[in-house]
């Protein structure tokens, strides 16, 4: 897996096609849903491929707001790369973003019922700030999830800087 690269707006059907796998209806996002989060001014949408064939494996939209508050809109990844270290890719690399954009904490939601992306959350140091009665599909709850974004220092490797970060709890 490469780094992930800027959205191109061919993707667009790719995309659309992986969060119709990753979540129910009700939850996935319409076409013209998922284009409105990823046009909105201050969002930025991260895709990440397979070394091999280009395929695309998923993708994260995320925004920064004036305050500094980055927000994970969404992070997909397909049903069949999934624990593969696709996700952690896109995530690490949406708050090194979210970062660079003077963001100083993240928060996200997801439905209290989603063990698995409770847990990947929770392994990438986020942790539950409130609960959203009835967000999804009117009936099931969202765990609201934030972390503090912390750039730690450059450390030189080779003639390339690198900005580490580390993330403490809200």
């Amino acid at each position: 897996m490469n780094t992930p690269r800027s959205y191109r707006s061919q993707d667009f059907d790719e995309l659309w096609r992986i969060d119709q796998e990753c979540f129910q209806q009700g939850i996935a996002y319409s076409r013209r849903e998922l284009a409105w989060y990823m046009n909105r001014s201050r969002a930025f949408t991260l895709v990440a491929e397979e070394e091999a064939g280009r395929k695309i494996m998923g993708f994260v939209v995320a925004e920064s707001d004036p305050a500094g508050i980055g927000h994970i809109l969404t992070i997909d990844v397909r049903p069949g790369g999934q624990r593969a270290g696709t996700g952690s890719l896109l995530l690490k690399a949406a708050e090194r973003y979210l970062l660079q954009k003077k963001c100083k904490a993240v928060l996200l939601e997801t439905a209290v019922d989603n063990a698995v992306a409770l847990a990947f959350y929770k392994h990438h140091g986020y942790a539950v700030v409130e609960t959203i009665p009835r967000y999804y599909l009117n009936s099931i709850d969202a765990l609201v999830m934030g972390k503090r974004l912390e750039a730690v220092k450059v450390v030189k490797a080779g003639s390339i800087k690198v900005k580490k970060t580390r993330a403490k709890k809200i």
